[in-house]
């Protein structure tokens, strides 16, 4: 028996990183996973190397149609829906007096709107069972868990449309709190530090995404990386796994009384990188 069989999952960005740990995580302890990815090659490879029930979405979450498809996909795949976890992201980073609109309007984009495009395609699903089992006498908890990041709490140079995005989705989850505690959705997020992913790595040539036909550079200078460690208590950037964890933990009903909180998932850093 896991602690989540027959829950059914969303995990946004999970063919890579702290997404994939978190969607093999999640399986591995019972539940149905829907993974998503921009890259549907990747998002396929994903769900077939996951021990478990998975489906797959694979889509640009930023277009407007695609939160609803991608809700509709845990449906048809498995009837219900019981945890959702906004992951998928990236940066694009630039001082403010370089920062273009697109650039700002990007970030804002994929770590701010669509999670709350998602979060409002999922509400029937998660609020209309909790009417019934509520006037039934029930408590059934579900659970949203949104990812921040130390440049939204603390901001980071270089990143003022990333911290935008990472600051605001915390607001989003707080209100959110809020407004569905009364349906038993515990909403809540993480915020991490320095983990190793393709956002962290060294910039080189063969680190890029392609979004809409156009490369984008992921990762952050060598120098910048031995300096991010420096800050880490712990002495080292963390891993997927140990990210993946944090999301873990309230996705349990080990979490059923933490509601409307921000969990540091930074190895004791409570700075932002500065550069």
């Amino acid at each position: 028996m896991g602690v989540l069989d027959d829950k059914v999952a969303i995990v946004t960005g999970s063919a890579r990183g702290i997404g994939r740990a978190t969607a093999e995580l999640l399986a591995e302890h019972g539940a149905k996973v829907v993974v998503n990815d921009l890259d549907a090659d990747a998002a396929n490879e994903a769900s077939d190397q996951i021990q478990g029930d998975t489906a797959v979405f694979a889509g640009d979450l930023t277009k407007a149609d695609a939160p609803d498809k991608l809700v509709q996909t845990a449906i048809d795949s498995f009837g219900r829906l019981d945890i959702l976890v906004n992951n998928a992201g990236y940066t694009l980073d630039a001082p403010i007096h370089k920062m273009s609109d697109d650039w700002m309007q990007r970030m804002l984009d994929i770590h701010l709107i669509a999670p709350f495009r998602i979060i409002r395609a999922a509400a029937p699903h998660l609020r209309e069972p909790a009417k019934k089992e509520r006037d039934e006498g029930r408590e059934v908890f579900r659970k949203i868990v949104n990812v921040s990041s130390t440049s939204g709490m603390n901001g980071n140079a270089g990143q003022a449309n990333y911290s935008a995005g990472k600051l605001g989705i915390v607001g989003l989850t707080k209100t959110l709190a809020k407004e569905w505690g009364q349906f038993k959705v515990n909403c809540n997020a993480v915020a991490f530090g320095f983990i190793e992913t393709r956002l962290t790595a060294a910039k080189a040539d063969e680190n890029v995404m392609e979004i809409d036909g156009e490369k984008v550079q992921l990762g952050i200078p060598e120098q910048l990386r031995g300096m991010g460690t420096m800050l880490i208590p712990l002495g080292r950037a963390g891993t997927p796994e140990e990210a993946a964890g944090g999301i873990f933990l309230l996705c349990t009903p080990w979490s059923n009384f933490i509601h409307g909180q921000v969990i540091n998932v930074t190895g004791g850093q409570f700075t932002g990188m500065y550069f």
